[in-house]
């Protein structure tokens, strides 16, 4: 019985590292793996406040802050839930859904953020 106990909280603590509650809208239909590696990969995705996330084909990442603000580098991956997590050159990492909302698509941070995307 014991041994049960230490299991079980293993398990649970790896449950919840692995499980994101993102804030969805009764309008989103979340991308899945397929659709979001799908639509990000080769692409520069356009904020409306002009930020540009620009998604290589061979994983490289760059994010290009409106008004020649500067440039942050890194690597992107998919993850099986369809979240697009970002690792940064600077040691930062995060996550992000990408998400059908009506017509738009709005991606969507850890923190509950929502960013619409250009056409």
């Amino acid at each position: 019985m014991k041994i049960t106990y230490p299991l079980l909280a293993v398990l649970a603590s790896t449950l919840g590292a692995s499980a994101q509650d993102w804030p969805l809208r009764d309008s989103d239909v979340a991308l899945n793996s397929a659709e979001a590696s799908q639509y990000v990969t080769g692409r520069t995705v356009v904020f409306y406040d002009d930020g540009q996330s620009k998604f290589s084909v061979g994983g490289a990442y760059s994010y290009t802050y409106a008004n020649d603000g500067g440039s942050a580098f890194g690597t992107f991956s998919v993850r099986d839930d369809g979240a697009v997590c970002i690792d940064y050159k600077n040691g930062f990492s995060r996550c992000d859904l990408y998400v059908r909302s009506g017509a738009n698509m709005v991606m969507i941070t850890q923190k509950g953020e929502r960013f619409p995307i250009r056409p």
